[in-house]
């Protein structure tokens, strides 16, 4: 963790070890993430949105065939069984 100290314009000066360490060159496109009240600029090559669909993707490795979903008829089946719990209701 660092600290740095915005200008008047909103610029910051990101350390020089870290842009060492995530090989950031002057003109190399970073992203800035909003969570909450924190801000996160990343470095990777990757849009955030795409780490976030490959995090996504990683986390549900193996559930469907858990629950015995293989094909995507398997998919439509249980969505209509879901669909017709709720106009049960």
């Amino acid at each position: 963790m660092d600290n740095a100290r915005m200008t008047s314009k909103g610029q910051i000066t990101i350390p020089k070890h870290i842009r060492d360490k995530l090989d950031l060159a002057a003109g190399k496109k970073v992203y800035i993430i909003q969570n909450g009240d924190d801000i996160i600029i990343s470095g990777s090559p990757e849009h955030p949105a795409i780490r976030a669909m490959k995090k996504l993707q990683k986390g549900m490795e193996g559930k469907f065939e858990k629950a015995g979903i293989y094909t995507e008829d398997d998919i439509i089946k249980l969505c209509k069984e879901v669909r017709a719990e709720f106009e049960g209701l």
